[in-house]
């Protein structure tokens, strides 16, 4: 799943919110300072001009592109920009009096007062908020990884050098795969050489990856061929704006580091969309972690006494295009759970690349009553607040499955993985089939919307209720 990234004058939204904050900050300070103690909501006039204010800076910032470049400002020049913004802001002010004619309400001393303090507390606040963004996109761990395809080297050498080239990118080029070459292990540009025309899907399917960028000279139809056999991966593919075809899903044109490219996935999202989510998350979250804490003091002292060992069981799992990360649930299994599971596999009634029994001696009594209500779940709001973790998407795979993976499995890994999903809902204990699963999850990503992430949030709820298997 692909996030849209903002255009336009809600591009850098996080700067105009702070912005506007203090302005109010600076508009109470210098109310104070000319009228002592009192409230400014006190007096109708001064409580209309905290609310004219934020008003006037967004039609500001939505005619002038304020925020156009911010990230590329050095200090002097942000100074400059900050001083016009504020001529503009108290010129339209004045205008408003004017054309009001309530110009005797107002202290002047208060109007430049405010200005005075908006553009030292904007230049600072501005600064900071660059800095810890700066520090933000240096984090590799935040950015995307991208794997780099092109016809030659001398292709690849130039791409990559505009890729890396951008201070605040958004990319980590981690791989790079030469068509018409076998280049492997050698290195360019500090990046190695990891695959060519014949070994790029293997690849793909056994590291991380989150966009492939394509610019190679070959043919129309093979260009194609690899952008679909990549999006059936659920990989998000960018291509150079000279290879177009009508069967490419979700098409948007976008710059990359200087580079147009025509950009295609399964899904894409909406920044609004995945705030919203990411907030969901968090607040669930939360709530997981307080009944995790309530859960530990009734089911700890249980789960000792029936097998003595760590009240909580921690596995590395396999997340978003294949990333790994440790998930935490309470135990309730034997201690010698993993080394069992070889013995009992002729008892898996999943077809496929999962393991699931009736009846599994592995778990303890108390075991079985938490997953039959999901209390074992609840310590994953853990990942689901490091963000790891969704409180709605597809179930992250062990290790040892993922490394068993056909290429086409890798798209249930194209979004986040979730406490719950759709296959959880749609039965899960009547689900014996794993490509069932995959075409379940699939679904999931290809037609995520916040109304389709409610729906199976409440539809879980229903299932623990009703105690029809575990989600």
């Amino acid at each position: 799943m692909y996030k849209i990234a903002n255009s336009g004058w809600l591009k850098h939204v996080d700067f105009m919110i702070l912005d506007i904050l203090l302005l109010e900050v600076a508009f109470i300070i210098a109310y104070k300072i000319r009228f002592g103690l009192s409230s400014p909501i006190e007096t109708t006039n001064y409580s209309i001009l905290a609310m004219i204010l934020p008003i006037l800076h967004i039609f500001i910032v939505f005619f002038t592109e304020e925020y156009s470049g911010i990230l590329r400002r050095g200090y002097f020049k942000e100074f400059k920009a900050i001083l016009k913004h504020n001529f503009i802001l108290i010129a339209l002010l004045m205008f408003y009096m004017f054309a009001t004619q309530q110009s005797l309400y107002y202290s002047r001393s208060v109007l430049f007062i405010i200005f005075g303090i908006n553009i030292v507390f904007s230049w600072i606040s501005r600064t900071f908020l660059k800095k810890v963004l700066m520090n933000a996109y240096s984090n590799e761990k935040k950015r995307k990884y991208m794997l780099v395809v092109a016809s030659t080297k001398i292709e690849v050498e130039a791409i990559t050098r505009q890729l890396q080239a951008g201070k605040y990118n958004n990319y980590a080029v981690k791989g790079l795969a030469i068509v018409n070459a076998n280049m492997k292990d050698d290195i360019i540009k500090g990046v190695p050489v990891v695959a060519n025309e014949h070994t790029l899907y293997e690849y793909i399917r056994t590291n991380t990856v989150d966009g492939v960028f394509i610019q190679i000279q070959n043919s129309h139809n093979e260009v194609e061929e690899i952008t679909t056999k990549l999006l059936k991966m659920g990989v998000t593919v960018h291509i150079s704006l000279a290879h177009l075809s009508k069967e490419m899903p979700n098409k948007i044109v976008e710059e990359i580091n200087g580079f147009t490219v025509l950009t295609t996935s399964m899904k894409m999202a909406t920044n609004r969309q995945l705030v919203i989510k990411r907030m969901m998350d968090i607040c669930g979250g939360l709530l997981g972690v307080f009944a995790t804490i309530i859960a530990f003091v009734i089911f700890a002292p249980i789960i000792f006494i029936q097998s003595p060992g760590p009240i909580f069981f921690s596995q590395e799992r396999v997340g978003r295009n294949g990333r790994h990360f440790r998930i935490y649930k309470f135990r309730s299994m034997y201690m010698d759970a993993e080394e069992r599971k070889v013995e009992l596999m002729m008892h898996n009634k999943m077809d496929g690349l999962m393991f699931k029994m009736d009846n599994d001696p592995r778990i303890m009594p108390i075991g079985k009553y938490i997953r039959r209500v999901s209390i074992d779940e609840l310590p994953q709001s853990i990942n689901i607040l490091k963000g790891d973790m969704s409180l709605v998407g597809t179930r992250p795979p062990t290790v040892d499955e993922y490394e068993k993976y056909k290429l086409h499995h890798k798209r249930r890994l194209a979004a986040k993985p979730g406490l719950t999903g759709m296959w959880q809902v749609s039965g899960r204990s009547d689900i014996t089939d794993f490509e069932e699963v995959v075409k379940l999850d699939t679904e999931y990503i290809q037609n995520f919307s916040l109304s389709l992430y409610l729906r199976i949030l409440f539809k879980t709820v229903g299932v623990v209720l009703r105690k029809k298997g575990s989600v």
